[in-house]
């Protein structure tokens, strides 16, 4: 049976599962499976790109889905967010800044509220922001993050925060959940849903390559590492604290713990970058992903992986009530 909790309810979705707004991989097509499998599906709108982001909306289809931004990056071009908006998304989440400056507007929009937080102090701002639902974000997390806190312990805290203060705000955990088990215990910590990255980046409708999916399912949790040489080589500018976490490679070998070198010789590294993106070289492009990579040992599609998941955490909490 389904599993119905206040994030089900908020969010008008059959599985409490939510799909990360993964910059580059999250389009349209892949959020619009997740949402028509019973979960909720979010476009990822990353750095800010208006054309790319006009384009999937149009891939999902009518689809019921939401989007997210990195707050940071958003603050720069906040057109984007009238842009999103007018698509009429379920949701918007934003991540990795202050959501005050955007909240008035996403909510009057009629789209709910979800921010990302990776301590305390990020909960309560976004509380302050009026969020509907927080994301508690552990540093087993794909992608960027902040601090080192994990899953384990920031979720049940940030539960404890909202259930003390008596708010009708529901918790996500996200942070090394790839699998029922992982959900479940989620569930049990005091989240009343996931979010969900690193299974998906590996789902048949995402944007990432065939060749980098294929190391992501190979790879094991201890071969990710956290560092910013990507973001460097890129040209984002991070503030200090974040990381991104990506499958260790000859790329962040050279580089990692060298950044003021890198720094020296970033038109030559910058070059090979992007020849490696081009090319789908993933011994010196990113593979984006968190520390569930581990287990992950199927590109499947994110039907499957939301029907799994659910199930599978429906028959991990009967077995623990028993």
């Amino acid at each position: 049976m389904p599993i119905t909790t206040r994030a089900t309810e908020l969010l008008g979705i059959e599985h409490p599962i939510v799909l990360a707004p993964m910059d580059d991989v999250a389009g349209g097509e892949l959020a619009a499976a997740v949402s028509r499998a019973g979960g909720l599906g979010m476009i990822g709108g990353g750095y800010g790109d208006a054309d790319w982001l006009s384009g999937q909306f149009d891939a999902a289809d009518g689809v019921r889905v939401g989007c997210g931004f990195i707050t940071w990056s958003l603050a720069r071009q906040p057109a984007l967010l009238d842009r999103a908006l007018q698509r009429s998304p379920a949701a918007v989440m934003l991540s990795f800044g202050d959501p005050v400056p955007f909240a008035e507007r996403i909510k009057a929009s009629g789209a709910l509220l979800l921010c990302q937080v990776q301590n305390r102090e990020h909960a309560e701002r976004a509380l302050e922001a009026g969020a509907d639902l927080l994301v508690a974000q552990g540093n087993e997390a794909g992608g960027h993050g902040y601090g080192s806190r994990t899953t384990l312990t920031l979720v049940p805290e940030i539960a404890d925060l909202v259930a003390r203060r008596g708010l009708d705000v529901a918790v996500l955990a996200a942070g090394g959940i790839a699998d029922g088990r992982g959900m479940a215990a989620a569930l049990t910590l005091g989240a009343s849903g996931v979010l969900v990255g690193t299974r998906f980046y590996a789902a048949a409708e995402a944007l990432s390559t065939p060749q980098a999916r294929d190391r992501a399912v190979a790879a094991a949790g201890e071969d990710v590492r956290r560092t910013t040489v990507y973001d460097i080589v890129r040209g984002h500018p991070w503030p200090d604290g974040h990381t991104i976490s990506v499958l260790g490679n000859d790329f962040v070998s050279r580089w990692h713990g060298a950044e003021p070198e890198l720094h020296r010789n970033l038109e030559s590294a910058t070059a090979d970058y992007r020849s490696a993106v081009d090319n789908r070289d993933y011994t010196v492009a990113n593979v984006t992903v968190g520390q569930a990579t581990g287990l992950v040992d199927s590109v499947l599609p994110a039907a499957d992986i939301v029907t799994a998941m659910a199930e599978h955490a429906g028959t991990t909490l009967s077995v623990l009530a028993r």
